[in-house]
């Protein structure tokens, strides 16, 4: 029972990023007869997407919504106070997995080579990329290990927003929600607008605190 108190936050984070799975899942036929043998259920796509293009959409969308979740960490502690970091780790290994998942996707439909064709795969790949340290680093023995340059490592989160926002941009997907998002946690990480609103907050909590 005190483990699930103790970590219920990012136990929740993974049973949501593990969920889309399942219906990705359903778009791979697996063949054993002749070894392993991986192809694609035709026909599953949704909105007049094929099952190639479906898996592209879910696997992307879900890749940018939980690097753009991890980025409002922050500007939520700053309006409301609250903060969990190893929730925000479990965050940041979730929005990896799916950008790696999404790349793998599409070198497996496109190929390698095809990545390096246009800007906005390079900026999609340059993005998995930066993610992947961010994602092994994100455990209780690496903030130990690396004490304050884990930090500083983390602070590459913003460079795999941006790639990740010019990638879906350059695509013509939705992407200016993302940016707005991301923008308004900018705004509110600016020291004197920051600071303000702390101090704001601290001070209406104090009024509550006497007043019960």
């Amino acid at each position: 029972m005190c483990f699930l108190k103790r970590n219920y936050g990012w136990m929740i984070v993974a049973i949501l990023a593990v969920l889309p799975l399942i219906p990705l899942s359903k778009m791979i036929q697996a063949d054993f007869s002749n070894g392993l043998q991986l192809s694609l259920v035709e026909n599953i796509g949704a909105r007049g997407k094929t099952t190639l293009e479906m898996m592209y959409h879910v696997s992307g969308e879900f890749a940018i919504r939980w690097l753009t979740a991890v980025l409002t960490c922050t500007p939520f502690y700053i309006l409301f106070g609250v903060r969990n970091l190893f929730v925000r780790q479990a965050m940041g290994i979730a929005s990896a997995i799916w950008s790696i998942l999404h790349f793998i996707i599409f070198i497996w439909a496109e190929g390698l080579i095809t990545t390096f064709s246009q800007f906005n795969y390079v900026a999609g790949l340059l993005a998995a990329l930066i993610m992947i340290p961010l994602m092994l680093t994100s455990n209780r023995k690496s903030m130990s290990w690396l004490k304050q340059k884990w930090k500083t490592l983390q602070q590459f989160a913003w460079a795999a927003i941006v790639l990740s926002l010019l990638h879906v941009a350059i695509l013509e997907k939705t992407w200016l929600i993302y940016a707005i998002v991301v923008g308004i946690g900018l705004i509110l990480r600016i020291p004197t607008i920051k600071d303000r609103i702390i101090s704001l907050r601290k001070k209406k909590k104090q009024i509550t605190t006497v007043k019960i």
